[in-house]
């Protein structure tokens, strides 16, 4: 019986119309410190009996120094219990979204946005940290909602501006992201970033020669921006000009040698050109530079499989079930591995991780090859 190996379901598209948006720096920036309004000098204390001021002033004041001193979490008890003192003060109830938002505590930072809008809701600041907040939970949705709401109190609001552009993006409505962009390059002409997420977004629309001319723009604007220079190659590439994006390639692996993906972005060209030795290559230097790059080490195994080179897949599949110990694919592919080493008790555990895992997931292809190798070895 003669199996193929199943190509793993990675985190990009097909070669060439591959998401970009992470490569381009896309990720939500967190609020400035004073944006969203958490300047500690500029709060104002209710007016409230002296003894409830002077508690309230004193905790303020200790919540500064645990912020000053790192230390956040301290100082979002601190701010917590002056909450309660003063439950109407939106600017400390701000203040606990910032720092939730600071430690990555998002949906507790959301919490505290809806309430400071629900106490203020005319601070535009206050709806572009509850759209930074909802876009790191994944709610992009949401986040759009609460950036066109800051953008509505806030036309220059430039940052909620990109924001928008980002959910947007994540959701397909590319030409909606455009739109957003193309507002912030009305304030901004010279906004690298600006240019490089339209061409980002003309990638994704197959309007390759609009984003050469965007991504152009954005090289001339930021000349050592390696993600620039990935984005154009793809561009160029995906225009037919294929020395061009070569270039622009090899421009991003010079600007950012640590950069796992622009390695990765490579190989996928090399391999779509036949190149599987340079393709192999690359792979190899993207898990270098970025040991954990689980699309790298599944590509790196997919090749090793088709070489039959064993105990190199082995490794490779096991760095990528060690990344993301559920994905099938990757169990069912180890098990091909050993199985082409003769090493058949570890193949079938492999093999059974694998039924588990597709059955948890409906898959029934998955399921009918996990079964299939099974019995054959069993």
């Amino acid at each position: 019986m003669t199996l193929s190996f199943l190509p793993l379901t990675v985190s990009k598209k097909a070669l060439l119309s591959m998401s970009l948006f992470l490569l381009s720096g896309l990720a939500i920036g967190a609020p400035a410190m004073a944006n969203p309004s958490f300047n500690h000098d500029s709060w104002q204390i209710a007016q409230a009996p002296a003894t409830t001021d002077d508690r309230l002033a004193e905790l303020l004041r200790q919540g500064r120094e645990q912020v000053d001193a790192g230390n956040l979490a301290e100082a979002v008890a601190l701010y917590q219990e002056a909450a309660t003192l003063e439950p109407s003060n939106a600017r400390i109830v701000s203040a606990i979204g910032f720092l939730q938002a600071r430690q990555s505590n998002y949906q507790a930072a959301v919490e505290a946005y809806q309430q400071a809008v629900a106490l203020e809701s005319d601070n535009a600041d206050f709806y572009y940290a509850l759209g930074y907040s909802r876009a790191n939970l994944g709610d992009n949705a949401g986040a759009a909602e609460a950036y066109r709401q800051a953008i509505q109190l806030n036309r220059n609001n430039v940052e909620a501006r990109m924001g928008l552009g980002v959910v947007l993006a994540r959701q397909e409505d590319y030409a909606g992201a455009i739109e957003a962009y193309q507002e912030v390059l009305r304030q901004r002409p010279n906004d690298a970033q600006g240019h490089e997420f339209i061409g980002a977004a003309y990638i994704q629309q197959g309007q390759y020669e609009q984003a050469v001319t965007s991504l152009r723009q954005a090289a001339q604007l930021a000349p050592r921006r390696g993600s620039v220079q990935l984005n154009l190659g793809v561009a160029l590439l995906n225009s037919g000009d294929t020395q061009a994006g070569m270039q622009a390639l090899e421009r991003a692996a010079e600007l950012e040698p640590r950069n796992g993906l622009i390695f990765l972005q490579i190989g996928d060209i090399y391999r779509a050109q036949g190149d599987n030795d340079a393709a192999l290559q690359q792979y190899r230097r993207a898990v270098a530079v970025q040991p954990n790059l689980r699309d790298a080490h599944a590509l790196l195994g997919q090749l090793y499989l088709e070489r039959e080179e064993y105990v190199q897949a082995i490794v490779s599949y096991r760095e990528v079930v060690r990344l993301e110990p559920q994905n099938a694919d990757a169990h069912y592919n180890l098990g091909l591995a050993l199985k082409g080493r003769r090493r058949n008790e570890e193949a079938i555990r492999s093999f059974q991780t694998a039924l588990d895992l597709y059955q948890q997931q409906n898959n029934a292809e998955g399921i009918a090859n996990a079964e299939e190798v099974l019995d054959a070895l069993q």
